[in-house]
């Protein structure tokens, strides 16, 4: 359609050019420029219509259930990170959670001015926005959970510069990750995971919690029993 479109201008200015009328002087070069912005003019339009098509197709087979929705790779801090326990990431997510106060499941550039505040240890503009760019994978401005971790994961390999801000978060934030300095990290943790493989860990750290969890359900039940005591004394 707009092949033929095109065509008829081109037409129109020729006629135009040959009989001179209304004492107009067409410029070929003008003709030919013109033709050109058109052109590429329609092959937008196409692209963009084709792109669009494409999209509006794929999403009618996914309602009709023909194919399936694209899913982001699952993140699991567990096996990602696995020079880390259990304990140490749940730590790590308390303290990533508690300055992402836009509950959006990222801390932005001022939640992270905050919690260099609050570790004292206050950054510049400049300073914070060199520090989400160490870690900041996908350019986004911001840093995602596994992001964070990242941070603490350059730490312990002694990946930051010692006047880094981000080895400043790490050292400050009073989570244990068993920082020896930028050099000796990096061989302590080597050390560790030869000696202990993660399968074995991992298991470790679970029965450890399910034990926690039993304790603690004891001793709740023991709290019950001696209430009950209490207010049947208190009764008779």
């Amino acid at each position: 359609m707009a092949s033929e479109e095109l065509a008829q201008k081109l037409q129109r200015r020729l006629q135009l050019e040959e009989s001179g009328a209304a004492g107009e002087v067409v410029d070929k070069g003008e003709v030919v420029a013109e033709a050109t912005a058109e052109a590429e003019r329609g092959s937008l339009t196409a692209r963009a219509g084709a792109e669009l098509t494409a999209k509006l197709c794929r999403r009618q087979d996914i309602n009709e259930g023909a194919t399936q929705p694209r899913r982001a790779a699952v993140f699991n801090p567990y096996t990602e990170f696995k020079e880390f326990s259990r304990r140490q990431i749940k730590d790590m997510e308390h303290m990533f959670r508690l300055y992402d106060s836009g509950r959006d499941g990222y801390i932005d550039l001022m939640e992270l001015k905050l919690m260099m505040e609050k570790l004292g240890a206050p950054q510049t503009h400049l300073g914070l926005k060199n520090m989400i760019k160490e870690v900041d994978e996908d350019f986004d401005g911001k840093l995602s959970f596994r992001e964070f971790l990242l941070i603490f994961h350059k730490a312990a390999a002694g990946e930051l510069e010692e006047d880094s801000g981000l080895l400043t978060l790490a050292k400050l934030s009073e989570i244990d990750v068993s920082l020896e300095g930028v050099k000796g990290a990096k061989n302590f943790f080597e050390a560790k995971v030869q000696a202990l493989s993660s399968a074995s860990k991992f298991e470790a750290e679970i029965k450890a919690e399910q034990d926690e969890r039993k304790r603690e359900e004891e001793e709740r039940k023991h709290r019950r029993a001696a209430f009950r005591e209490l207010k049947s004394a208190f009764t008779q």
